[in-house]
């Protein structure tokens, strides 16, 4: 077997608890450290070196040995911590991070770094604590295409006794399978002197010079650390121990020689952050074992390849339109006569729903996973910045579609370094202002409906009204000083737009805002803005729960039908003449409850043939795009109705206004329509047909 099959799982699980150490570190009290946090950051370097010496990453490993060691003197209070030790760790944190991502990309980690790393960690060791770190004297190996396999046990870098002692493992609650793996294990060790038990407890004594904590750090990749149970016994001095001193306690393996069920146990289970065991004392009260079914919180998940997941989410959108079409054609029968089949279609349409509900839950994420990287992001930011900072995440346990977790990202860190940079104020200015010394920034999210709602909200400075209209028209943007708030607000997403006095790395350069607006447009969302002068901004994202499937409602243009988003719709009416009103050239408007709306004929913008043309006889279905509203002119409403999504530009082109397409019940293509593109391609057809209209959007003419 090649060990290297398992290095993507050793990346995966490791890049976890590096996210987990990271968190812990920025959760720290510096005044009163929770002893919890500490060992948990603890736990995380120490089952990151296990995997790291189990797979020959010695760079990742001797790193995070050092790491290590320092970390559990902090723990046992002889390190006292301070902020500066808490940059240090985190700096450690991420250059631990740059080293796996070095081996994860077949390359060796920058040897200046992790000597420099390396010495910083001994300094602070021999002035903090008065000795070293145990810093390894051999340099990192020199680079390689692709890291050699290494036996399961590796030698432990950090073991410095070379006397033998005898020590008594004792597995509870272990299976009789994996028992006899840890056996295995065990011999890689030492020698075994003794061992028998039952599933309840499984005694072995072991002859080894290698460190308990090394022993427990490899036998916790297969068994909970509450399975085990490792004491020192004493220093072996019998002929028996002699002669098994003389020979070496671990042979190095050819990795076809590794236990493939052994390894395979090892690597899925470095996520577990097993917590070291020291030596000790037998309990008086030893704690029951646990039952071997409830032995493993692992055994209860899987973790699967994306791709996988989409391919069956696709077959089950196929399996939900071939339901369709079975429904529209038993819809055809006689009900009497086929009540049987009727009633079995039913009871379909129901399973094949669950079902694809139920897959669809599988690419679920919570937000958490998108919040978890800012606290470490406002807290650099911030102090680079000069401020204070409090960083509040609400709704964590919101779900998202994987797939928009990750596009969401990106817009989501604009957003939040435009509020720290351009939002919170310095601590002097919010001192004057009679505010709190410390900002406040809050990541939310929650469902709302179909869709859900991520906010970005500060109690800052907020937005200045009269600043962004003097900087749109110094940019020639056509801006009046009668505009609504909510569209002085989206002035910040037009591109090139900013208000920073000074270019830094931070902003200014204009760059930034408008990408954000166009990467949630492009997952079918929408951005919103409320803003008070002298009292914060909250920016506020809706988008759709997945883009797989569409909660929609179908029109009928001519003999043509589209999908509307549901998200998209406000309501629908059929206008009146008297609601009617001409503007320069072909455009129209139509007189909602005092707001006067543009009319988007959809028979015109798609070229349908054989469609209505006259308003009056249509219905006008008012509709939001891009944080603006225009009636779109359709023949008729067919219905609400859910559909799955296939992507147009991959089965065919990119088709201006139309975003994907769908299949109906009867096997025909239905196109879902763009909101906020068709109004777009409206306008442009306008202005080659009358380029009065092109002046200005309709709505600013207004």
């Amino acid at each position: 077997m090649d060990i290297t099959d398992f290095y993507d799982t050793f990346f995966e699980e490791a890049a976890e608890l590096l996210g987990d150490m990271e968190r812990h570190l920025l959760e720290l009290d510096i005044e009163a450290p929770d002893s919890e946090q500490l060992n948990a950051i603890f736990r995380a370097a120490h089952s990151i070196k296990g995997g790291a010496g189990t797979f020959g990453f010695d760079v990742l490993q001797k790193t995070t040995h050092i790491f290590e060691n320092l970390l559990d003197h902090l723990r046992r209070g002889e390190l006292k911590l301070r902020r500066d030790i808490v940059d240090l760790f985190l700096e450690t944190k991420d250059m631990l991070q740059d080293q796996l991502d070095a081996y994860r990309n077949s390359a060796e980690p920058d040897a200046e770094a992790f000597a420099r790393i390396c010495q910083t960690l001994q300094q602070l060791a021999l002035e903090e604590i008065g000795h070293s770190a145990a810093a390894p004297a051999v340099p990192p190996a020199a680079p390689m295409v692709e890291p050699a396999p290494q036996p399961v046990v590796a030698a432990p870098v950090e073991s410095a006794d070379t006397g033998e002692a005898r020590l008594s493992v004792a597995l509870l609650g272990v299976s009789e399978k994996d028992r006899l793996l840890l056996v295995e294990e065990l011999k890689q060790f030492g020698s075994i002197r003794s061992q028998g038990g039952d599933v309840q407890r499984y005694e072995v004594e072991l002859l080894s010079s290698e460190d308990a904590d090394d022993i427990e750090a490899v036998m916790c990749f297969i068994v909970e650390p509450e399975q085990l149970e490792i004491r020192v016994l004493g220093i072996a001095d019998s002929p028996v121990a002699a002669s098994a001193a003389a020979e070496p306690i671990a042979q190095p393996l050819a990795a076809s020689a590794v236990p493939q069920a052994a390894v395979a146990a090892a690597i899925q289970a470095v996520a577990t952050a097993a917590p070291a065991v020291p030596a000790r004392a037998p309990s008086s009260n030893p704690s029951p074992a646990k039952p071997a079914a409830a032995a493993s919180a692992e055994t209860s998940s899987l973790r699967v390849p994306v791709d996988k997941v989409d391919q069956i989410i696709n077959l089950v959108g196929e399996l939900v339109i071939t339901q369709s079409m079975l429904e529209q054609t038993a819809g055809q029968l006689d009900g009497a006569v086929h009540s049987e089949l009727i009633n079995s279609m039913s009871l379909l349409k129901r399973n094949a729903r669950d079902l694809q509900e139920a897959v669809m839950s599988i690419r679920m994420v919570q937000m958490d996973y998108v919040f978890s990287r800012f606290p470490r992001q406002v807290r650099d930011l911030a102090a680079k910045l000069g401020k204070d900072v409090e960083l509040v995440t609400e709704g964590k346990s919101t779900e998202l579609d994987k797939s928009l977790v990750e596009r969401i990202i990106d817009p989501l860190t604009h957003l939040v370094r435009n509020s720290l940079d351009h939002g919170i104020e310095s601590p002097e200015q919010r001192e004057a202002a009679g505010k709190s010394r410390t900002g406040r920034l809050t990541l939310s999210a929650q469902h709302q409906g179909g869709n859900i709602l991520i906010e970005v909200s500060d109690d800052g400075a907020g937005l200045n009204r009269d600043k962004l209209l003097a900087k749109a028209r110094s940019q020639g943007l056509a801006v009046t000083d009668n505009m609504p708030d909510d569209e002085v607000w989206q002035l910040i997403f037009a591109p090139g737009f900013s208000t920073a006095e000074q270019v830094s790395d931070v902003s200014g350069r204009g760059v930034g805002m408008d990408v954000v607006r166009r990467n949630i447009q492009s997952m079918g969302g929408h951005v919103q803005i409320v803003s008070r002068f002298g009292q914060g901004t909250r920016i506020r994202i809706v988008l759709p729960l997945t883009l797989a499937i569409l909660d929609g409602m179908s029109v009928r243009v001519g003999k043509e039908i589209f999908i509307l988003p549901l998200s998209a719709v406000i309501e629908s009416l059929q206008p009146r003449s008297e609601d009617l009103y001409s503007m320069a050239g072909t455009d129209l408007l139509l007189k909602v409850r005092d707001e006067y709306l543009p009319v988007v004929a959809l028979h015109q913008v798609m070229d349908v043939a054989a469609a209505r043309t006259e308003p009056t006889e249509s219905i006008s279905v008012i509709v939001q795009g891009e944080g603006r509203r225009y009636a779109l002119q359709v023949d008729d409403l067919i219905g609400q109705q859910q559909v799955v999504v296939k992507n147009l530009e991959t089965n065919y082109r990119r088709v201006p206004g139309i975003s994907a397409a769908t299949i109906l019940g009867d096997g025909s293509v239905a196109l879902i329509l763009d909101v906020g593109d068709l109004q777009r391609l409206n306008r442009s057809q306008s202005a080659a047909r009358d380029p009065r209209s092109a002046v200005a959007p309709l709505q600013e003419v207004i």
